[in-house]
């Protein structure tokens, strides 16, 4: 049948917003019987809704500290019963089971019981929800004849249908509803079975389960002709750019959300006011400087010509100077993010309205730990993010010559950048600034040309950066033909003494720091 009237509805909800006034509604306007439990029943009865205990219904007390109180035969059998076939019908007047036509259930709230600081196991186990994943269940079985509401924004929606439908609720909503229940109630045990398992303290449990959650649709993929979306974990942090807010501009696009993901992955390296400039997931421009405008123009003087139309990040409120520049060095910009914006910022990109900007709330450190993933054809990779902490103190210099004191400055600045560039990575890089960089050749020499080209003259006096072990004295020497002064790398390769030893005959500074920066 497509029409059920709604003639008795069980209410039992942990968050309660709403609920007195869509049960007065069903009551008033329809008549509607209300049965309810425990705590949802006092606050129904406080706000004036005429309720029917449970227990009444039942015949049998709530019990055991509320563990037991809809687990009834007169519960389940009144949302489980169909309506059309006789003998259940039958057995319901035999056992004096009334039907059941509407459910209105949210479950005990699990997931923030066991993400408060300092929850014990016992907190824990008495936060599972039984009864009422128990009813959802049983109702949404049932959708040919029972409309089963858990969420509190469904509420206005199925008013509305009631009271175009004398009562009733229709087959679709009814079918719709009940697709949300197992959706609510898969996420839900997940939860405990993870809780459970101590999934979140085992690296690389046997089994994965992710949940995501839509947050847009987008025009298309990497090229117009691939459809895409973009979703964000559940349980994303806060100040991710999963969790940022778009105060302006155009929807973001497949390729603006991973550029944007890796400035903001780059510009949370450093503690000091820094700007990276971002162009296919590669950092072009990255300054750091007493302050975030001087920072920028750095950054964009680094590479003007790949900047324009690139995504930038900051780490610190973009003020009006900030924005000025941008303006006057006529600088197209897709996207910007940082933790904030100061208001004349905000009133000077107005005036750009197709300029993408994305305020975070803060600053998440670049060691917090979080798990990276990467789907491949039948499968997916999952990594701990590269989130190495690198004390200095550890470096090792095995040549003859000691980086200078200004020179070991510009190495760990020019190591930070590295470890966002696309391997195999060569960045040179003067005064707290890059001024070339390589990238994602596919031999390092390469990297080291195209870097020592784009730095041009200012790679005379510069430093640089290996992501990865020089696996021969072809990039060194390259880098040190160009002027450059000092090199940091890993180390590790089988041919480290002959490197070393160019590096002596060259005059160059070597720092090892024993970890790698892949970035495929």
């Amino acid at each position: 049948m497509d029409q059920v009237k709604v003639k008795r509805a069980l209410v039992s909800v942990t968050d309660k917003t709403g609920v007195a006034e869509f049960c007065k509604a069903l009551q008033d306007e329809f008549g509607v019987e209300i049965v309810s439990t425990g705590g949802t029943a006092r606050a129904l009865a406080e706000a004036g809704v005429d309720v029917r205990p449970i227990d009444d219904l039942t015949g049998f007390p709530e019990m055991m500290d509320g563990r037991v109180k809809t687990l009834h035969p007169r519960v389940h059998g009144g949302l489980l019963a169909r309506r059309d076939v006789p003998a259940h019908m039958a057995a319901a007047d035999e056992h004096g089971i009334g039907m059941i036509d509407m459910v209105v259930v949210n479950l005990y709230a699990f997931e923030a019981t066991v993400a408060r600081e300092g929850v014990t196991e016992a907190d824990a186990i008495e936060n599972i929800d039984i009864g009422g994943p128990s009813m959802l269940r049983s109702a949404a079985k049932n959708f040919a004849s029972v409309a089963v509401v858990t969420d509190p924004a469904s509420y206005e929606e199925v008013l509305a249908e009631m009271r175009g439908a004398e009562g009733a609720t229709t087959l679709e909503t009814r079918r719709r509803l009940a697709t949300e229940v197992y959706r609510l109630t898969s996420a839900y045990d997940s939860a405990i079975w993870m809780y459970l398992s101590d999934y979140r303290g085992t690296s690389f449990p046997a089994e994965a389960r992710f949940r995501l959650e839509k947050v847009q649709d987008l025009r298309y993929g990497e090229n117009p002709h691939q459809g895409a979306a973009f979703y964000r974990f559940v349980d994303a942090k806060d100040h991710t750019l999963a969790r940022a807010t778009q105060l302006q501009g155009k929807e973001l696009s497949y390729n603006n959300i991973l550029d944007t993901d890796a400035a903001w992955t780059a510009v949370r390296e450093f503690d000091e006011p820094a700007c990276v400039i971002v162009k296919h997931t590669n950092p072009c421009g990255v300054s750091v400087a007493g302050d975030l405008t001087t920072a920028y123009l750095n950054a964009h003087d680094a590479d003007p010509v790949s900047a324009f139309g690139g995504v930038m990040a900051f780490n610190r409120a973009v003020p009006a100077t900030l924005v000025q520049g941008i303006f006057d060095n006529g600088q197209f910009v897709e996207v910007m993010i940082a933790p904030e914006f100061e208001p004349a910022a905000l009133e000077m990109l107005a005036t750009k309205p197709n300029v993408r900007v994305l305020r975070t709330g803060g600053m998440r450190p670049a060691g917090a730990p979080h798990y990276e993933s990467r789907a491949v054809e039948g499968g997916m990779l999952v990594q701990t993010s590269d989130a190495v902490a690198e004390d200095p103190e550890t470096f090792t210099v095995p040549t003859k010559r000691q980086p200078t004191p200004e020179e070991m400055e510009q190495l760990l600045f020019a190591w930070k950048v590295a470890k966002s560039v696309k391997s195999n990575a060569i960045l040179i890089a003067r005064d707290f600034t890059s001024v070339g960089t390589g990238a994602g050749q596919m031999n390092r020499v390469n990297s080291a040309r195209i870097a020592v080209e784009q730095a041009g003259e200012k790679a005379n006096g510069a430093v640089a950066a290996s992501d990865a072990f020089m696996p021969f004295s072809d990039s060194l020497e390259v880098c040190a033909a160009a002027g450059v002064t000092a090199i940091i790398q890993p180390g590790g390769s089988v041919r480290d003494e002959e490197v070393i030893a160019k590096a002596d005959e060259l005059g160059v500074a070597m720092v090892f720091t024993g970890h790698r920066h892949f970035r495929h």
